[in-house]
């Protein structure tokens, strides 16, 4: 199980993920990602973490969240799935069914400059590198589409904007292949929770959040979408 921050601080930026259980889908329809997205805008009113980047996938979803307070992170992530659960439950007359999610979220701390941009590059392209679409930007339920054409869409969750600049060939950055080294080293930031940045910001990372663990050695990391 990858080690999490014990208290995400509220000036860090984190990558968030959750799977469902035994790999089952999460999202069977358009009205599944419609739900979780409205779930995601109401819960950002109660917990007003900043979203930067998301894509919801047929069977796990990918956020990179931005708190603006200590703990916050935690606390947003605990009343969204929350109440995505029990209304996902609810919409199928399947209350006390068994778990939706395989188990608590992954997360990972992230540096504010090119490490970002690497980490919501491999969010956004996640359905064009599952081969859902044919172009990133026609993925509906990303952060991508919302901000190029889904503006005036309702119930759709409030983007905040980035930390560093977008590059403006971003969409062509984004449609293009990440380099196997890039997304093996995301990869293992996923499966170890391990902090993405650069050498001296990691080593601060880690004694900051304690996370020591996340940097012994465990062989190779499985594939993440």
């Amino acid at each position: 199980m990858p080690r999490t921050a014990r208290v995400a601080p509220g000036d860090v930026i984190f990558h968030v993920l959750n799977r469902a259980n035994a790999r089952s889908r999460i999202f069977e329809n358009e009205r599944d990602y419609h739900a979780l997205e409205h779930v995601m805008a109401d819960t950002i009113q109660h917990v007003p973490v900043r979203i930067l980047a998301y894509c919801l996938m047929p069977n796990h979803w990918h956020m990179v969240l931005w708190p603006q307070q200590d703990g916050e992170l935690g606390a947003f992530m605990q009343r969204l799935t929350t109440t995505h659960v029990r209304r996902w439950h609810l919409h199928r007359h399947s209350v006390g069914s068994g778990h939706l999610y395989q188990g608590t979220y992954k997360s990972f701390p992230i540096q504010d400059d090119k490490h970002f941009l690497t980490v919501c590059r491999y969010v956004e392209q996640n359905a064009l590198r599952a081969g859902l679409v044919k172009t990133a930007e026609n993925w509906r339920w990303s952060s991508l589409w919302l901000r190029l054409l889904g503006k005036s869409e309702q119930d759709k969750p409030a983007l905040s904007e980035w930390p560093v600049a977008r590059p403006q060939n971003w969409v062509s950055l984004v449609n293009q292949p990440q380099a196997s080294k890039e997304l093996e080293a995301v990869r293992l930031s996923v499966q170890r929770g391990r902090p993405y940045g650069g050498e001296v910001w990691q080593r601060w990372m880690i004694k900051r959040l304690g996370l020591e663990s996340t940097f012994r050695s465990r062989g190779r990391p499985h594939k993440e979408d």
